[in-house]
């Protein structure tokens, strides 16, 4: 990726949050000062045009002194009862910070299931997708009231990864307690050297992650080397950048050599939809095909979606979500992509326009029984 290490290029980010920076150590109490300096920068950046997402962690720290659970360590059902107070009132953080912007916040809870679980993640992907249409700034929580894994591994860097990968974002940075990667952990070798730019996860680069510090923060770098994986992979430049200074995100505006902060800047050699196509065409087995006219085929091969009127028949046992083949007239395949209905509710439409579906299936589906970018062509 070509562009510049600074967010000023950014279209679609994603800002993950942790707990040792949302929450006072002593406190455990929301740093609401701080907090509003973010605020100020995500109003600041959607101004700029860009769409913002925010992954927040947080919700276990806050919540448990609401259930005096404080001073000591939680059995897992404590920690997820902890969740559910604390869910209500970092929501109501966010809210009331970004409402002195006149922003409108939606909460999101997703576990890491459901960001790998084709129609789980669809889903979200739709739903993430509208919010950020309508102007909404989503705020993810992961939810630690059903969920198990986040709370145990701390990995809410990987599920701000996958979510970037789902929603196709361009970058995401993770706020953190250090300024980026180092050769060697910075708290213990003063001679270990900050990494701005990387551009492949490689053995040495894994290497170099040291111990998770003491306190709320859980996943270390090691989690945060784990999620540029996924986020390179996905065509996601990532940053890991320092997030206890006022307006943090304001401060990635410029290059550190022009008077901004810091960071490691993980950039993928692929921008994200090329990586999306890359991942359909390659990683996935068709379980279905569809066989579509000869206006349809011209219509894909100019870049548009496949609509349910161009199609003739349909073939396979899928669902929503799932991959399937595209067939012309001739019985060739033409392209593969993920499927927005399931195989019974495609052949009950196939043939009709988009505006009968509501009519014919009970309920408003999308337009395209393949979006385009879920599309590649063969």
């Amino acid at each position: 990726m070509s562009a510049p290490a600074t967010l000023a290029s950014s279209q679609r980010l994603i800002v993950k949050i942790g707990s040792a920076l949302l929450v006072d150590g002593e406190t455990h109490r929301i740093r609401h000062g701080w907090l509003d300096t973010v605020a100020d920068d995500i109003a600041a950046l959607k101004a700029r045009g860009m769409e913002v997402v925010v992954v927040t962690s947080g919700a276990i720290a806050v919540g448990r002194e609401h259930l005096g659970l404080t001073g000591r360590a939680l059995k897992l059902e404590e920690k997820q009862a902890a969740a559910a107070t604390g869910q209500i009132r970092l929501a109501h953080a966010y809210q009331e910070t970004l409402a002195r912007h006149g922003i409108t916040v939606a909460q999101v809870l997703l576990t890491l299931d459901d960001t790998e679980d084709r129609r789980r993640h669809l889903n979200g992907r739709a739903t993430i997708d509208t919010l950020l249409k309508l102007g909404a700034v989503p705020i993810i929580n992961e939810n630690d009231t059903v969920s198990t894994a986040e709370i145990r591994f701390g990995d809410n860097d990987r599920l701000a990864a996958r979510v970037a990968q789902m929603i196709g974002a361009d970058t995401l940075v993770l706020l953190s307690d250090i300024d980026g990667l180092y050769t060697a952990d910075p708290r213990k070798d003063p001679d270990a050297r900050h990494i701005p730019v990387v551009t492949e996860v490689t053995a040495e680069i894994v290497g170099m992650a040291g111990e998770p510090p003491p306190g709320y923060s859980s996943g270390g770098m090691v989690t945060k080397i784990a999620a540029a994986r996924i986020a390179m992979g996905a065509g996601c430049r990532m940053a890991i950048a320092k997030g206890k200074r006022p307006h943090p995100l304001a401060a990635l505006l410029t290059a550190p050599e022009a008077g901004g902060a810091p960071a490691t800047w993980f950039l993928p050699a692929a921008e994200p939809r090329t990586a999306r196509k890359r991942w359909i065409a390659g990683s996935l087995k068709p379980l279905g095909s569809v066989t579509v006219d000869g206006g349809a085929v011209a219509a894909l091969r100019k870049g548009g979606s496949l609509l349910p009127a161009g199609v003739r028949a349909v073939e396979g046992d899928f669902e929503r979500g799932d991959l399937v083949r595209v067939l012309g007239p001739d019985g060739a395949e033409v392209a593969r992509g993920l499927t927005a209905y399931p195989a019974e509710e495609a052949r009950r439409i196939a043939g009709r326009k988009s505006a009968d579906i509501e009519g014919i299936l009970g309920f408003r589906g999308r337009d395209e029984m393949i979006h385009r970018d879920d599309l590649v062509l063969g």
